[in-house]
């Protein structure tokens, strides 16, 4: 079934109706018509089964036949992932939609060669949360990301916000096995953590000072294994163990 975007003030009350791209999409490239059925996703939880009542020049009216509520994760995660050159950040935050983030920081590290003012960063946060959209589109989440402005690690690191286990990929000597620190969590806690973080470097990692800053803010290195990965790999492979961590500790506890 086909899968639309709607923000949640615009799925409040009576039809909904797609403009813009959504209804270009519809009109243009898929041919709807009415009587057809089709999903429409609000970011927010919200999934709403919906049958297409009227096709206009410019817009798409749906009849909503039902509304699912969906759950969150209960745990969030937070990518800290560096820029990398060219358009690779658009297929991480794609991926990293996919893999159930809550939240994508794009860092300017020190080894980024891309350098934005207010104006470049806003446009650049703008069309990656327009790829966030699109990938909750295609893999059917009913909880859509928040793509923040590239900010320097020093930038982030001074909001002070605190993670229950931060988390730093890093080639550094005496970095751990991840599952380490969350066997660690889960012994003291009797639980899994609720929030991660996870810092993903540039090609050739983050600076040494970088890192230090991290840990010094709490941040735990982890080993990502013998190889060195390119930037958009390690992004992915450290999300897909978080995942595989979390959720494996999740079933576990509501098995119990």
């Amino acid at each position: 079934m086909h899968r639309f975007y709607l923000p949640p003030n615009e799925c409040q009350s009576g039809p909904l109706i797609l403009r813009g791209t959504e209804a270009h999409h519809a009109l243009h490239v898929l041919r709807l018509r009415p009587g057809e059925e089709v999903t429409v996703l609000n970011g927010t939880g919200g999934e709403f089964l919906c049958e297409v009542r009227d096709c206009h020049r410019d817009t798409v009216e749906l009849h909503t036949l039902e509304k699912r509520d969906i759950a969150p994760l209960p745990y969030k995660i937070t990518l800290l992932q560096a820029i990398p050159k060219g358009k690779i950040i658009e297929a991480i935050i794609q991926k990293a939609t996919e893999l159930g983030v809550s939240r994508i920081v794009p860092l300017l590290s020190e080894r980024v060669a891309t350098r934005l003012d207010d104006d470049d960063a806003k446009s650049k946060a703008e069309k990656w949360q327009h790829v966030a959209i699109e990938a909750i589109k295609q893999c059917g989440s009913a909880w859509l990301p928040s793509v923040e402005k590239p900010v320097t690690p020093a930038e982030f690191l001074a909001r002070g916000e605190i993670f229950e286990l931060p988390l730093i990929a890093s080639l550094q000597p005496g970095s751990r096995h991840p599952r380490g620190y969350f066997d660690a969590f889960q012994k003291e806690r009797n639980r899994a953590p609720e929030s991660v973080c996870i810092w993903v470097g540039p090609e050739g990692d983050f600076t040494r000072d970088e890192v230090l800053a991290a840990e010094n803010a709490g941040a735990k290195p982890v080993t990502l294994g013998r190889l060195v990965l390119r930037s958009e790999t390690a992004a992915i492979y450290c999300l897909s163990f978080l995942n595989y961590e979390l959720q494996a500790r999740a079933e576990n506890r509501f098995a119990a």
